[in-house]
């Protein structure tokens, strides 16, 4: 009853609110709040903690971590597009070709009025030496301008690709489809690719699931012949620099390799690469490797290999082979990327880390055959 009768009051909430604060002051205050509200303090010395990449890999939690960062930075990124500019180079080269072309002809020239004068018979078969001279050279010339120009379309393909995937273009995509036809319509083991993209072109809209389609069903089965193709060139070449035992073979043997690995990626993807059509190939994968700072691997990469805890793994016998089969996958992957007609979108790019566990592998099974 006295509840029900009492007069309603006014209260001030800020002075209730700076009474209650003064009354939980008075209170002994937490561990962690006195933490919290600790001034800082100035430390003379410290002691730095320096971990190794396999230490902080155990310590996250992951054991595979350094592998993955190493074959990250092993892996060449892909190459950009070129951009064609005048290059008073090559009018040097054309100058100096032409005056060559012109002195060698007043020299057979001369050479066959001298014959003629010593025999008729020597004269004609002069005229026809060079006849077929000039046949050869003609021919040579023709195969290697066709073989430049296959490579251009290649690369032209690429770069068509990449507009119709990045604007999803769908006129682009199926110019890109017709000319991959045409480019592989020569190619039995592109058969069955080939049907697929005639029949399903005309039933996808977009233009990049297009391009996916193209590289689905023809280009994979090509990517997966090109990884057996560098994965056999890095272990001959990590198989020979390990039982060679002169560096000047190691280093002839590894030029052979990679070149051979050039012109079978090459005809792989669709290329003809004849002498200067494989010196361009080389020159464009080695300049990608340079622009993007990867070429150079020497001591780096066997720091990275100790640091990383994989050297524990094979001996310093096999040590050099496993770099130079490393050096060579690196090429490999530079040259996939110049060689392939359409840019890595809907499919994995190869990396080192495709390499790199199976050529250790290899080369420690290796190892145990020759000891045991």
């Amino acid at each position: 009853m006295s509840h029900k009768n009492r007069a309603p009051r006014a209260f001030n909430l800020e002075e209730t609110q700076s009474t209650k604060t003064k009354k939980t002051s008075s209170k002994p205050k937490p561990a962690s709040q006195q933490d919290k509200k600790r001034k800082p303090r100035v430390v003379k010395q410290a002691a730095l903690l320096e971990l190794t990449p396999d230490l902080a890999a155990q310590r996250m939690g992951s054991s595979d971590l350094s592998s993955r960062e190493l074959a990250a930075s092993l892996t060449p990124p892909a190459p950009l597009g070129r951009v064609k500019r005048f290059r008073w180079s090559r009018v040097v080269w054309f100058a100096l070709t032409a005056l060559l072309s012109l002195g060698i002809g007043l020299w057979v020239d001369q050479l066959i009025h001298d014959l003629f004068k010593r025999g008729d018979w020597l004269g004609w078969l002069a005229i026809g030496l060079t006849g077929l001279l000039v046949l050869a050279t003609l021919i040579v010339i023709t195969r290697e301008y066709i073989a430049i120009r296959r490579m251009a379309k290649i690369d032209k393909i690429r770069n068509l690709a990449s507009r119709a995937t990045k604007n999803d273009d769908r006129s682009i995509a199926n110019d890109v489809i017709d000319q991959l036809i045409l480019l592989y319509s020569a190619r039995p083991d592109t058969a069955r690719g080939r049907s697929i993209l005639n029949e399903h072109k005309t039933q996808i809209i977009d233009g990049a699931n297009l391009i996916a389609l193209a590289e689905r069903d023809l280009i994979k089965p090509l990517d997966e012949q090109a990884r057996a193709l560098v994965m056999g060139s890095a272990k001959r070449v990590s198989v020979v620099t390990a039982v060679s035992p002169r560096a000047l073979v190691d280093i002839a043997y590894v030029l052979v390799e990679n070149a051979k690995l050039l012109r079978q990626l090459s005809e792989l993807y669709g290329g003809r690469p004849t002498t200067l059509g494989l010196w361009r190939l080389a020159r464009n994968v080695i300049g990608h490797l340079a622009l993007t700072g990867t070429i150079a691997l020497g001591d780096g990469l066997m720091q990275q290999m100790v640091g990383h805890g994989l050297a524990a793994k094979i001996s310093s016998k096999l040590g050099e082979g496993v770099i130079n089969g490393l050096l060579t996958a690196r090429i490999g992957i530079s040259a996939i990327d110049i060689c392939r007609p359409l840019p890595f979108t809907d499919q994995t790019r190869p990396t080192i880390k495709d390499f790199m566990g199976e050529l250790i592998s290899f080369s420690t099974k290796g190892e145990k055959r020759n000891t045991g």
